[in-house]
């Protein structure tokens, strides 16, 4: 098998089919509108329209222009606004899918967790009280302790120190000893 062909391969296997279908209810149900019936997920996506329509419901006037027509850059020009509107919106850099992952189909599996990202930071912004993607981000949990229990808990040996109660390996043979021979 070709290397090109492992690769497609290998990122046909990253996709998960019930998670597309959970990013795409949620998408339906942030605009409102259903996908067009008969159509692929990523073709849906692709041309970048309804990601600016998502971002601009989620913060209206994220996107300024979103492009209808005008051949393939100004429809790449829609990702591209679409991944500075989520950047600004909050979800990290990491997390934000390559334009070519979407338009050439590369990774639909990443635009899937890039949209998983965008869901989990609507839990971020208290505007937002519409439908939630993904599981609730955790929250700082600050504890403060008072200086008895921090010294108490210096004197305690954690197992991941290697404390064996002074067992060593000492006078144990297994096996031959190492031969080293010369000259051969």
């Amino acid at each position: 098998m070709s290397l090109e062909r492992q690769v497609r391969a290998k990122l046909a296997a990253k996709r998960d089919p019930e998670r597309e279908k959970e990013a795409q209810e949620w998408i339906e149900g942030v605009l409102g509108a259903k996908f067009p019936p008969g159509e692929i997920f990523e073709d849906v996506l692709k041309d970048g329209t309804v990601l600016c329509q998502l971002i601009n419901k989620l913060k209206p006037g994220s996107v300024g222009k979103i492009n209808t027509s005008g051949g393939q850059f100004k429809m790449m020009e829609n990702i591209t606004n679409f991944q500075s509107a989520i950047k600004a919106y909050g979800v990290p850099d990491i997390d934000v899918f390559q334009t070519v992952d979407l338009w050439e189909k590369k990774d639909i599996a990443q635009v899937v967790s890039t949209l998983f990202a965008l869901g989990r930071e609507t839990y971020r912004h208290p505007e937002w009280n519409g439908p939630y993607l993904g599981p609730k981000p955790s929250e700082e949990c600050k504890r403060d302790f008072s200086e008895e229990v921090l010294k108490a808990g210096q004197t305690v040996i954690g197992l991941q120190a290697g404390s064996n109660k002074g067992a060593t390996q000492a006078g144990q043979n297994l096996g031959a000893g190492r031969k080293i021979l010369l000259g051969k």
